[in-house]
This record gives C-alpha cells, structure tokens and sequence, in this order.
C-alpha cells in the first residue's frame, strides 16, 4: 500500500509525530474518512522506512488521541466520529493559539492586545472567504 506518507530526518520532531501530523491531516482533510484501514504496522514502516516501533509509537498515540482505532487481529482503522475532521482541526487551531499566546508573552503583549490583533488578522482575510 503506498501512503504517501513521508518523514524528513531534517525536521528537528521526532520521526512518530511527523506521522502522527500526515495521519491527522488526512483524516481532517476526509482522505482517510471513518472507518479506513491504516496499513499494517510492519507495511508502514517498510513503506516509510522507519523502525516498526516508530509506527507502533504513532499508532498508539493517535488511539489515545481517538483519532484510530485498533480491533485485535484485524489492523487500525479511522475511528467512527460524528465529526472528526473537525475535531481534529480544532485540536491544531487550540496548538496554533497556544503558541500564538507565548509568542504575545515573550512580546510583552497583553492578552487585550493580542485579541485586538487576531481580529485585525481575521478582518483581513474576510472579504477572501466571501469571494469562495
């Protein structure tokens, strides 16, 4: 099975959440909608060459997460989700957020004034959703 899903030893994260990004993305995004099965443990791993217990750490992961579901001799599968897509992107918006916050910190910027600018940024990029 070729996934498509590609690891960088450049990137500074480990190996098993550069997986875990490709993975949630594709279920977000619907590629991978409920119910798809994932490959195999030792498929993946052969198909991205990684070790098996990289695959095994990402999988396990993302079952936390809800994002999979893993049934006892038959392989992973996208979990059944009333809307996981969005879950999932809301998950990233919250890390974004997070991060845009310690930023604001390290700027010296009020929580007031980060507000103002995130509603700055999003008038901005209004009239584009508009157009589509």
């Amino acid at each position: 099975m070729h996934t498509d899903l590609i690891v960088s030893q450049a990137d500074a994260r480990p190996l098993y959440l550069q997986l875990m990004e490709q993975i949630r993305q594709r279920v977000a995004a619907g590629d991978w909608p409920p119910g798809y099965e994932l490959p195999s443990i030792r498929e993946l791993a052969a198909d991205v060459r990684v070790s098996v217990i990289t695959i095994k750490r990402a999988y396990l992961e993302l079952e936390r997460e809800g994002v999979i579901v893993t049934r006892q001799g038959k392989g992973s599968f996208v979990a059944e989700g009333t809307d996981l897509g969005t879950e999932i992107r809301r998950r990233e918006l919250d890390e974004h957020l997070r991060a845009a916050a310690q930023l604001a910190q390290l700027l010296g910027l009020s929580a007031p004034q980060l507000e103002a600018r995130l509603r700055e940024i999003h008038a901005e990029l209004e009239p584009k959703e508009k157009k589509t």
